[in-house]
Parts: C-alpha cells; sequence; structure tokens
C-alpha cells in the first residue's frame, strides 16, 4: 500500500504533526530575528536576502517565479528586487521566454554579499547538528515538505 493510499492521519499522528507546526512558527521567527540581527554586516533584509539567496541557487528568475517559490506575493518580491536593484545587488535582463517578464539576476556585488551571509549562516548551522544524523534531516525534510505541499493551494496574492 503506498502513502497516498493509507488514508486520514490517526488522532496520534495529528497530534505529532501539530507538534511540528508549533516548533516551524517560532524557529521561523527566531530565525529571522537572527538574519535582522547580522543584516548590518552585509545590510540585507530578510526580504532581500530571501531573493538573493533565490537567484544564487536558481540562477535568473522573473518577480513572479520568486513569489511562487516562496510563497511570496509578487508585489513584495518586487519591492524587495528593487531595493536590491538600488543597492546595484541585481540587474534585470531581456527574458527570451516572455518580453514583458524580465529575467532578474545576481549582480556581481549581489553574488559576492549573499555568499558572505550563505557562509556565515552555515557556520552557525554546523554548530547544530552534532547528534543528527542523514536520516533524522531526511525525515525532518520529507515531513516539512508534505505539510507545505499540503498548503499549496494557499493563495499568497
Amino acid at each position: 500500500m503506498s502513502e497516498t493510499d493509507r488514508g486520514p492521519a490517526s488522532e496520534e499522528l495529528t497530534d505529532r504533526l501539530t507538534e511540528v507546526f508549533d516548533l516551524v512558527g517560532p524557529l521561523y521567527r527566531r530565525a529571522y530575528r537572527k538574519v535582522e540581527q547580522d543584516a548590518p554586516i552585509e545590510g540585507l533584509s530578510v526580504g532581500v536576502r530571501a531573493v538573493l539567496n533565490m537567484l544564487r541557487e536558481n540562477g535568473p528568475m522573473t518577480v513572479p517565479q520568486m513569489g511562487r517559490a516562496q510563497a511570496l506575493s509578487r508585489q513584495f518580491v518586487q519591492r524587495m528586487v528593487n531595493d536590491a536593484a538600488a543597492r546595484g545587488l541585481v540587474e534585470s535582463v531581456p527574458n527570451p521566454a516572455h518580453k514583458r517578464s524580465l529575467l532578474i539576476r545576481l549582480t556581481g556585488e549581489g553574488r559576492a554579499a549573499i555568499t558572505a551571509v550563505f557562509d556565515r549562516e552555515r557556520a552557525v548551522l554546523r554548530q547544530v547538528g552534532d547528534d543528527l544524523t542523514d536520516d533524522d534531516i531526511t525525515a525532518c525534510i520529507r515531513v516539512l515538505s508534505r505539510l507545505l505541499h499540503h498548503l499549496d493551494d494557499v493563495d499568497v496574492d
């Protein structure tokens, strides 16, 4: 029997998933505050950091693509792109697939800024996982991905 054929989760499993949701909120808010505290180092807001990181991971993207990928409104992403562009961290280039929706890509300065942030964050994360196994992380990613997928129909605009 496949996972999708199992039917609704048991009450015990539902309670455990509630525990996950109860941890995700504080984790997100603390991580957000940590990025804000460290922002003066590179001068990046949390939103600009998210845009730069998406471009670092995926290469050039349109504003709507970034919004969909991060479940953020296009308007918010556009403001973050505008902030990043004003600082010379990103630039708009023609999109061969669409005349009106430009691609946003990192500049050299943007790549350097997000690389510095990424390296600093990885140094912090190295301190977290001494007793965690690859299986622990795989299970965590699987559960969070399943929860996120279940909420795919939520409109973010």
